[in-house]
């Protein structure tokens, strides 16, 4: 039998593995990272605890987001039973509130009297001043409120976003933080983020002791105010004066502050993703987020492309088409990837994870990646049996015989 090309120490997964084969050339092996392993992987999990996605909460501090809302619409969501799980309030002007929550399409109305330009303004007042991306904080907290204006620039709308320090995302990518390699989240808005942002801060800085400087264009990640939030830990944190700039203050963190680690949320302009090139190149571990649903929008996204290595047209001989069994015009990979890894966040607990190199270059010709799924939840704890290996002077992970990996015919190390 042979080897397997075993990198990183393994971490201990709980629950099975359950490997889904879409692709016609098998090459899956049971770690990550390796070329031979499969290049995506999908992990969907729960942790016991508070929320109805399985995640903890640490800390909320919702009353002072209340205070920004008008007196009987604070009363009303204080005694709201559903109140962990409010993720934005929304105040139109002409129009009735409205309360958001997680796991629940649309929205919920919380009185038949429309919002007045008073109630804004006295809102406003409690805020304070927005920022040129007409985004505010409440001092001392992660929540935001999100301005909307009229033609003539007065305040017509406001997003009360909750902002919450949650633990347990970090147990779903611990093992590619430890690889030190750059990793991108991807999702849509309100998929949490950022969230994952200040966790993985935290856990870099007060964990595995690295350097790390975080880029907090809006103090999204570290909250508002002068004085960081403790959700981030030992990491420093960067504020922009403004969104236009936060290129310019990325460089800035990597020449002036020597960090390991560099974490900038909402990459979305090409200045932005030729500033995480640069820090890659310096050697510079880089953890960023995109807004996206897929790998497939970033490579269409001309923009962000070059986030996993561009693509351009190459024309092949006719020998090489013929070899290739494909059109004399084809789609690659143009350089590297700025982050070797890149992780679609579907849903707030299940994440699909991509060795973005292999990802992008099987995409491009039109193949689907291979599948791992990790399941976790409370009723299955048993965790993945450990087998060392003297000659290789690593840990390595055996397949427990209950998984439905050997079904696949997935090569086993020790047999």
């Amino acid at each position: 039998m042979g080897m397997l090309s075993l990198h990183p120490p393994p971490r201990f997964h709980t629950n099975r593995f359950d490997s889904v084969h879409c692709s016609t050339r098998p090459h899956l092996s049971l770690f990550w990272p390796t070329p031979q392993r499969n290049h995506l992987r999908v992990r969907r999990f729960s942790v016991p605890g508070a929320t109805e996605d399985g995640f903890v909460v640490v800390e909320d501090d919702l009353k002072a987001l209340l205070q920004v809302l008008p007196r009987d619409l604070r009363e009303k969501l204080q005694n709201e039973p559903r109140r962990d799980q409010l993720l934005e309030v929304i105040l139109d002007l002409g129009r009735r509130p409205e309360a958001r929550y997680l796991g629940e399409p649309g929205g919920k109305y919380l009185r038949d009297k429309e919002i007045s330009l008073e109630e804004l303004k006295e809102a406003q007042n409690v805020v304070g001043e927005f920022g040129g991306d007409n985004r505010a904080g409440v001092e001392g907290t992660l929540h935001r409120i999100s301005a909307i204006r009229s033609r003539k620039g007065l305040i017509v709308g406001l997003t009360c976003r909750v902002g919450r320090a949650v633990s347990g995302h970090v147990d779903m990518v611990r093992d590619l933080l430890e690889y030190k390699e750059s990793i991108l989240f991807l999702g849509r808005p309100g998929v949490g983020k950022t969230t994952v942002m200040r966790e993985i801060a935290r856990v870099l800085a007060d964990e595995l002791h690295k350097r790390v400087v975080i880029v907090d264009t809006s103090n999204e990640i570290g909250g508002d105010g002068d004085i960081p939030h403790v959700a981030i830990g030992g990491a420093r944190r960067m504020q922009v004066r403004e969104p236009s700039m936060q290129h310019r203050v990325m460089i800035e963190a990597v020449e002036n502050h020597m960090p390991e680690v560099v974490i900038v949320d909402e990459i979305g302009t090409e200045a932005e993703a030729l500033a995480c090139r640069s820090i890659a190149e310096r050697g510079v571990m880089l953890i960023g987020t995109a807004h996206g649903d897929r790998l497939a929008n970033i490579i269409k996204n001309p923009t962000l492309s070059d986030l996993v290595g561009g693509v351009e047209t190459v024309t092949l001989g006719d020998d090489e088409a013929r070899a290739r069994c494909s059109q004399k015009s084809i789609l690659e990979r143009k350089a590297p990837p700025t982050f070797p890894f890149l992780i679609e966040m579907r849903e707030r607990n299940y994440w699909v994870t991509h060795r973005t190199e292999r990802s992008v270059d099987m995409l491009l010709v039109g193949k689907k990646p291979l599948v791992e799924t990790a399941p976790r939840t409370a009723e299955a704890q048993r965790p993945w049996e450990t087998m060392a290996t003297e000659k290789l002077g690593i840990k390595i992970e055996k397949n427990p015989h209950e998984s439905k990996i050997a079904d696949l015919g997935v090569r086993q190390w020790p047999k």
